[in-house]
């Protein structure tokens, strides 16, 4: 083992040799682009082989692996909401002899599902109330946004904030995106957005 690790390391530091020659030398000296990937396969493929014969050599080793690979594969977050379908048989008697059939089991499947990002219209109506006998209207004040007259909820502001800055979407390719569900988001608005919350665009 420590004899492929050092031949590892040494084809490694080569590999950086050249990445570096590539980078900084002259141009005479500096190797394709198709090369330096070569070496870096090449690299991968003899630590997967030096991996494959540590676990052919350790049989406990190899057993854990394919646990934590079988672990791994399907164990969806247990938080997540779940919507189950049941896939049954139409007819429960037996196709062979028209006895009943019982129940002896089940299999059970989980995929990762995503719901879009939707878009709906909140409306809020104030209604006004006016007195018979002194003519005074009574209305409740509406509640402050933050851009005023602005049509965007505080909820889409943040969206928008948190795709700019959280996810480096640009304003642009957000209105882009928006556009392909019929919704048409100025930059301004969206400008106007971060400026109000104090952000910097």
């Amino acid at each position: 083992m420590l004899l492929a690790e050092r031949a590892r390391a040494e084809r490694l530091a080569q590999i950086i040799k050249a990445m570096q020659r590539h980078r900084f030398g002259r141009r005479a000296e500096s190797l394709p682009e198709d090369q330096l990937l070569l070496a870096l396969e090449d690299a991968e493929q003899a630590e997967a082989a030096a991996e494959a014969q540590h676990e052919q050599a350790d049989p406990a080793e190899r057993e854990s692996r394919a646990a934590q690979r079988r672990r791994n594969r399907g164990a969806l977050p247990a938080h997540l909401p779940r919507i189950e379908t049941i896939i049954d048989v139409e007819d429960t008697t037996c196709p062979c002899c028209r006895n009943l059939l019982h129940r002896i089991g089940e299999d059970i499947s989980e995929r990762l599902d995503i719901v879009p990002a939707q878009f709906r219209v909140l409306v809020m109506r104030r209604p006004k109330y006016a007195c018979r006998a002194c003519e005074a209207v009574v209305q409740v004040p509406a509640p402050a946004r933050v851009i005023e007259g602005g049509l965007p909820t505080d909820a889409l502001v943040a969206q928008v904030l948190v795709s700019k800055y959280a996810d480096h979407l640009p304003l642009y390719r957000q209105a882009q995106i928006y556009a392909r569900q019929g919704i048409r988001l100025d930059r301004s608005t969206a400008d106007s957005g971060a400026i109000r919350t104090g952000i910097p665009i």
